[in-house]
């Protein structure tokens, strides 16, 4: 499966202008063969926005917004992960839905772990779980920026059967550590692919890292982006996760009767 991460700077309080990105990095990723296009986090309003903001902008997961991005998925035939203020009774959250070529909603996830004041001041976090779900012959699962420097979120995907984990971020320049470091370690330590797609440029008061990558099995970068705006590219190889999946036998070795 090839997949694109779309690399890009903050669109701050513009649901409209918003929506019409996915379209172009949809066309591209389609030509250049992608199934699906992976999105930063909160991407349909920006992330460094207040409060305020994101309580007035926050629409449910069925919202007019969904069915936009739906349309653009069904009309290129290209999946689509997109990330968006969550609006259910009184309470926002930080999530995000995956469409399919289709336009069909496959998953919808709430971001668990909230990052700091700028999280807490705006979302409830989430008590629910990240799900698998299957596509394209893959099991892919969802987490959201600061979810994947937890290593039990994504060795919970894992242990779901997950082949890919997809993350769309809104990280700053000052932890570039999660894309160096922590990225590659959870896909080796998990024996998957994890996709973490992240902001450029400055939103607010806040520096975005870029350096959006897909880390593989063998704890290597199978793609990277610079500091700049960018459509990255990713194969992602059966036959190589499961080569590195009977050399490296993590999840079958577990003993998790010692780590209660």
């Amino acid at each position: 499966m090839r997949i694109a991460l779309l690399q890009a700077t903050s669109q701050s309080r513009d649901v409209a202008g918003n929506l019409r990105r996915p379209g172009s990095a949809c066309a591209s990723a389609r030509a250049s063969g992608a199934d699906l296009v992976v999105t930063p986090e909160m991407f349909l309003t920006g992330y460094d926005i207040g409060a305020d903001a994101v309580r007035s902008l926050a629409e449910p997961a069925d919202g007019p917004s969904c069915a936009e991005v739906s349309a653009i998925a069904r009309s290129h035939g290209v999946a689509v992960l997109y990330g968006y203020p969550e609006r259910s009774g009184d309470a926002v959250y930080n999530a995000a839905v995956l469409l399919g070529p289709d336009g069909t909603r496959l998953a919808s996830y709430r971001k668990t772990h909230l990052f700091g004041d700028s999280d807490r001041a705006c979302f409830r976090a989430s008590d629910q779980g990240p799900a698998v779900v299957e596509f394209g012959g893959w099991r892919l699962g969802l987490l959201i920026c600061y979810d994947v420097e937890f290593p039990e979120a994504v060795r919970v995907l894992a242990l779901r059967g997950a082949d890919v984990v997809l993350v769309p971020t809104a990280n700053m320049i000052d932890y570039d550590v999660v894309a160096d470091v922590l990225v590659p370690a959870r896909a080796y330590e998990n024996q998957v692919y994890v996709a973490y797609a992240n902001y450029v440029g400055r939103e607010g008061l806040l520096t975005y890292g870029g350096l959006s990558c897909v880390g593989g099995p063998a704890g290597s970068f199978v793609a990277r982006a610079g500091r700049g705006e960018e459509l990255l590219l990713a194969d992602l190889d059966r036959d190589a996760l499961e080569a590195s999946r009977r050399a490296t036998p993590y999840l079958a070795d577990r003993r998790p009767e010692l780590y209660r």
